[in-house]
């Protein structure tokens, strides 16, 4: 085990060790940290661009179920129109 240090130079030299290590890792997280933010920015920028897309998407289908319905309906009335014209 370590002998305590009776000397204040070694303690004032350990504590500066651990004060560089302990920058070093906060410097080290403050990275992380920078970088996961630069993503979630990004994920944002993405989700916006895809919700703008679905958007877009369901406007344009919209039409093609309206269009759908009305000739189905028209094929029901000339199939009625026809039976009952026989």
């Amino acid at each position: 085990m370590n002998e305590p240090f009776s000397d204040p130079a070694a303690v004032a030299l350990e504590l500066e060790r651990l004060r560089g290590t302990v920058e070093a890792g906060f410097a080290r997280v403050d990275g992380s940290l920078a970088l996961l933010v630069q993503r979630s920015d990004q994920t944002d920028k993405q989700i916006a661009d895809h919700e703008q897309r679905l958007d877009a998407l369901e406007r344009s289908r919209w039409p093609l179920a309206s269009i759908g319905a009305l000739a189905a309906l028209a094929t029901v009335a000339v199939a009625a129109w026809e039976l009952t014209g026989r």
